[in-house]
């Protein structure tokens, strides 16, 4: 049965034109196998962009954008593929991180924007980012792996916005979720240095956002951001990204920018951490101030806010949680949309309300496909999910209980404490919550980053995070007239 799946999967990919034999690579010269041509590699970008951009949204600041797009363009011209149809974009999550997709497509969070203290140290990042894309890591990764599966996880229910899309841009989306090898990482790495020396920055600065992003890692227990995950230590990276910039220094002498004053200037106002107006998660509540509603959220659970969603598991990973708008203007129309989406075969039905809300409750069955295209009958690893329509403020929001057959019933119970929770918010401190922002000051007395934090009343419980976001410890000295980084609202 596997080797019948793998040869279906082949013969699909030289219809479709996957298979562009033996090409030499831009960046290495050797010659190799690229299941890709450049103009899939076009293409996949563009279908991946929009479900990009539906999860985790565009921040709107046109000067910080303005100068992405000047600095990426610059590099893109002195790169190994010049003639790709590059696109650069900060996307609105505060997560530390940056990618790139095949075609072009370079992302960059508003979270990393935030860390960065200098213009050498973006352009470092934005080389590696250009250099997956240059040395054609997606399609070589591709290539190695193109007979697993590749796609969105099974199962799970999409929000209709990205469901609509899943179709043409699973595989693009599989893509980004393939982590890259140590020695691709290695590689875009050099490649960071190389271009980002080019278009005249200092690499060493590149070097030392890798100090940044150990401390991220240690303080938070987390795993490293995303566009280092697969190298064992940043502070390992560090020293060796430190030598290569000494090495091509050395062989192109030149002068070097860093620009620290001016970078820091670029982000003051950005939003740091959490938007409050995009929901926000407080003493296990959900909150949403701008749709001014509550959901809450079982304690221990796991959960991810994005634009298109609200997400939350148990630990176990036995059961999960998903919170959209619904689609259709009536509790019926969206009960038919949900079901036709999903593929749910419907057990139960019922109308009801939910702290005075009305509401509609489907229990169902998620029909797995047989490779004929016909429906399988359930088992116990079928899908289960429970579903809550729920009219409120002129919208239809979902809410989806979801877990295998054998775990439903035992779960039922706190989905329905979930969904029971669901109510209107009016707590004023709640609804005017503002975010945090970088706001930069002028250091006014010599001493050390914690004095100087001090005199802009910044509390103690930030300071560390003030420490990491300025790239220093709280001990480093500073002199007066130096530019920092202070939160406010």
């Amino acid at each position: 049965m596997k080797m019948k799946f793998q040869f279906h999967i082949l013969v699909c990919l030289i219809g479709a034109g996957f298979l562009s034999g033996c090409s030499k690579n831009p960046v290495t010269g050797k010659k190799e196998i690229i299941f890709m041509s450049k103009e899939k590699e076009i293409a996949l970008g563009a279908e991946s962009h929009p479900s990009i951009v539906a999860t985790m949204g565009i921040y709107d600041d046109k000067n910080l954008q303005s100068f992405i797009n000047e600095k990426g363009k610059a590099m893109a011209n002195i790169s190994h593929r010049p003639d790709l149809p590059y696109q650069f974009f900060i996307v609105d999550s505060p997560v530390v991180n940056a990618f790139a997709v095949p075609g072009g497509y370079v992302y960059f969070t508003r979270g990393i924007m935030a860390h960065f203290n200098n213009e050498a140290e973006f352009a470092g990042v934005l080389g590696h980012e250009i250099g997956h894309i240059t040395a054609r890591h997606s399609a070589r990764q591709q290539t190695s792996q193109i007979f697993g599966q590749v796609g969105l996880m099974a199962g799970m229910v999409l929000s209709e916005t990205v469901r609509g899309l899943a179709d043409q841009t699973q595989q693009a989306l599989g893509l980004l979720l393939l982590s890259y090898s140590r020695e691709h990482e290695s590689e875009s790495d050099k490649i960071g240095v190389e271009y980002s020396s080019k278009i005249g920055y200092d690499a060493h600065q590149m070097a030392d956002f890798f100090g940044t992003l150990k401390k991220i890692s240690e303080k938070s227990g987390q795993t490293i951001p995303t566009f280092q995950s697969t190298h064992p230590d940043p502070g390992g990276r560090q020293s060796k990204v430190e030598k290569l910039a000494t090495e091509y220094q050395k062989e192109h002498p030149a002068k070097y920018n860093v620009n620290r004053d001016a970078y820091l200037r670029k982000i003051e106002g950005i939003i740091y951490g959490t938007d409050p107006k995009q929901g926000f998660v407080e003493n296990n509540m959900f909150y949403h101030p701008e749709l001014k509603f509550q959901l809450p959220v079982p304690s221990g659970w796991q959960y991810e806010n994005s634009p298109a969603q609200f997400q939350m598991a148990a630990k176990d990973g036995k059961s999960m949680m998903l919170f959209m708008l619904a689609p259709g203007k009536s509790l019926e129309e969206a009960s038919a949309a949900v079901i036709k989406n999903y593929g749910l075969q419907v057990t139960e039905n019922e109308k009801t309300t939910i702290n005075g809300n009305p509401a509609l409750v489907m229990i169902a069955t998620q029909a797995a496909q047989t490779q004929s295209g016909q429906q399988a009958a359930p088992t116990a690893n079928s899908i289960q999910v429970a579903t809550w329509l729920i009219q409120y403020g002129g919208n239809i929001y979902a809410i989806h209980g979801v877990s295998q057959a054998a775990n439903f019933a035992g779960s039922m119970g706190q989905f329905k404490s979930v969904a029971g929770g669901f109510k209107s918010v009016t707590d004023g401190s709640i609804l005017n919550r503002q975010p945090d922002r970088i706001r930069i000051k002028t250091v006014q007395r010599d001493g050390s980053l914690k004095d100087a934090l001090r005199d802009f009343n910044q509390q103690d419980k930030q300071m560390d995070d003030l420490a990491i976001i300025n790239g220093m410890s709280l001990s480093d000295k500073v002199t007066k007239g130096t530019l920092i980084k202070t939160l406010s609202k």
